[in-house]
């Protein structure tokens, strides 16, 4: 933050440095006031995964059935304030549900509990889940990007059933605050160089972390809306830092 602004010194940000704003009451600074947008890299895709076992079939089906038995159904999903323990939340607000969240410190035995049916549903990233996916060892009910994505073509979006719903992590690149403009264009453009790399961009899809591209101004403007839309959660949530 305090770097000079010449483009030397760069920040390789992520989707939590929005959460933290709300999230982290006294922090010394404000992450989308006190930096520059360069661009983006990468969406990283979320999965609402579950058992084989479990009865819903569909995100309309899981819904249908929290609503019918409120706080029945357990969720799992990495720690509180990471990307898909958001995405809970952010699905128990926007669909009206109840369901019983459940934390795992880590994804590896939220998986786990998933395969073994000690868990019924979750939701986490899509690098952790897609290989037991294909196999048929847990059933994908839907994706959290805004559209299907490649790599699980056939699971629908669960903004499908509930319009709106968007909870991906992303990566990408800040500056300091004041960069000048020339800088950043130089900057933003090498970011698009490496993006049309057919190596990074194939690299990118195995790890289901496909790319993501925008102007530095348009990056932003989807900061400052990151950062509104996940205050809103947290503090539907009630989250407090751990």
């Amino acid at each position: 933050m305090r770097a000079p602004p010449d483009g030397y010194t760069l920040f390789f940000a992520a989707s939590s440095n929005t959460v933290n704003t709300t999230l982290f009451a006294h922090l010394s600074y404000d992450f989308a006031r006190d930096t520059t947008p360069v661009g983006p890299i990468n969406r990283i895709p979320l999965v609402l995964e579950a058992s084989p076992s479990f009865a819903p079939k569909s995100v309309a089906e899981l819904i249908a059935a929290a609503k019918a038995k409120p706080g029945a159904i357990s969720m799992g999903s990495p720690s509180a304030g990471t990307p898909p323990y958001l995405a809970v939340a952010l699905l128990k607000m926007m669909a009206s549900i109840d369901v019983v969240q459940v934390p795992y410190f880590g994804e590896n035995q939220m998986v786990t509990d998933l395969l073994g049916g000690q868990l019924p549903v979750g939701i986490g990233g899509i690098s952790s889940a897609i290989g037991h996916i294909k196999a048929g060892r847990l059933a994908a009910l839907g994706v959290t990007t805004p559209a299907r994505i490649e790599q699980l073509p056939d699971v629908p979006a669960i903004a499908e059933t509930v319009p709106g719903f968007a909870a991906s992590g992303w990566s990408g690149i800040v500056a300091p605050k004041h960069t000048p403009a020339p800088v950043v264009a130089t900057l933003a453009a090498a970011i698009r160089a490496i993006q049309a790399d057919p190596q990074f961009a194939a690299r990118l899809a195995d790890l289901g972390a496909p790319l993501f591209s925008l102007p530095p101004a348009e990056f932003g403007t989807f900061i400052v809306s990151e950062t509104e839309k996940w205050a809103k959660v947290i503090k539907f949530a009630g989250l407090k830092p751990q």
